[in-house]
């Protein structure tokens, strides 16, 4: 069946798909994202400026250690190769 997946309902977990384009899937996150590349998209940081920010909002939300800290060994390691 094509068309627009269904709005995701309450139950939906934070991060599941919410609505596809016609570039594929579209996520809550993505809002956020896009918002970031619009205000700060221009600007270049370090790895040590981003790693404090994370530092900063684990703090201020420290229910979110989990994904951040996944988030954050996800970019350490995007580069290795795959351990078969």
């Amino acid at each position: 069946m094509d068309g627009p997946a269904p709005a995701a309902s309450v139950d939906t977990p934070p991060g599941a798909r919410r609505a596809r384009t016609k570039d594929g899937p579209m996520y809550f996150t993505d809002r956020g994202i896009e918002e970031l590349v619009e205000r700060r998209g221009d600007e270049q940081v370090s790895v040590e400026w981003l790693a404090e920010r994370l530092r900063d909002f684990v703090d201020l939300n420290p229910e979110f250690e989990t994904p951040v800290e996944r988030f954050a060994t996800w970019l350490a390691r995007l580069d290795d190769e795959d351990e078969d």
